[in-house]
């Protein structure tokens, strides 16, 4: 998942965006509203995290035309203002989930996997797209630069898994667990197969990897830059 943090300073976002890239998580950084609001405009995130009070268009207004022009996008607010009419604000401003600072970060990632949950809900039976991937839950084919491309069931379980996830580590527990419902034993290669296998046919015939290893970590699906 892709996430722009909006915060004004400097060590705090940092420490945030550092905190979500060690996570798993692809994420930029905006230090300031209006900039923020640039990115946000770009559709290339499914979740902001942002600061309300900061230069610029201050995190209420921000959020409010974030909403406007994505209805879809998760917003999670951040502030020092813990009032319950603060809140009761950005709520109302569309925001999705509001944290309080300071605050724990094991917190901050728990409110993240929550709402990533509904990115999952809201995307089950639909076309999913990355990079130059078409994929369709329903029809039950994917392709490739408008080429179409032969999956196995299990290979294709296997890559919607990370077409749901795109930029986040999925490590080889993980795959395991959620694709085959066992406990990954390392005296064993299956998930290294399976991923032999999707590379082979939506890798190697493209100029493009999109199926990275994540040394020590697993694989990652991003674009090569």
């Amino acid at each position: 998942m892709n996430i722009l943090v909006i915060e004004d300073e400097k060590k705090t976002a940092d420490a945030i965006c550092s905190g979500l890239e060690e996570s798993g998580y692809k994420t930029e950084v905006a230090y300031n509203g209006s900039s923020g609001l640039e990115l946000g405009l770009s559709g290339k995130f499914q979740l902001v995290v942002s600061d309300i009070i900061m230069p610029g268009i201050n995190g209420m207004e921000l959020c409010n035309r974030l909403r406007k022009h994505n209805p879809d996008l998760l917003i999670l607010m951040l502030t020092a203002l813990d009032s319950k009419d603060n809140v009761v604000k950005g709520l109302d401003a569309g925001a999705d989930d509001y944290l309080t600072k300071p605050f724990d970060f094991r917190e901050l990632l728990a409110r993240i996997r929550s709402l990533s949950k509904r990115i999952e809900n809201r995307t089950k039976n639909t076309v999913l797209l990355f990079a130059d991937v078409r994929m369709d839950t329903e029809a039950k084919t994917i392709s490739r630069k408008g080429s179409e491309i032969l999956l196995t069931a299990k290979e294709f379980e296997l890559f919607e898994y990370f077409m749901r996830r795109p930029g986040k580590v999925l490590s080889r527990s993980e795959l395991s667990e959620n694709i085959w419902n066992i406990d990954f034993s390392t005296g064993t290669n299956f998930v290294e197969v399976y991923i032999n296998y999707l590379r082979n046919k939506i890798d190697k015939p493209f100029a493009k990897k999109l199926i990275h290893n994540v040394h020590g970590k697993g694989y990652v699906l991003k674009e090569e830059t």
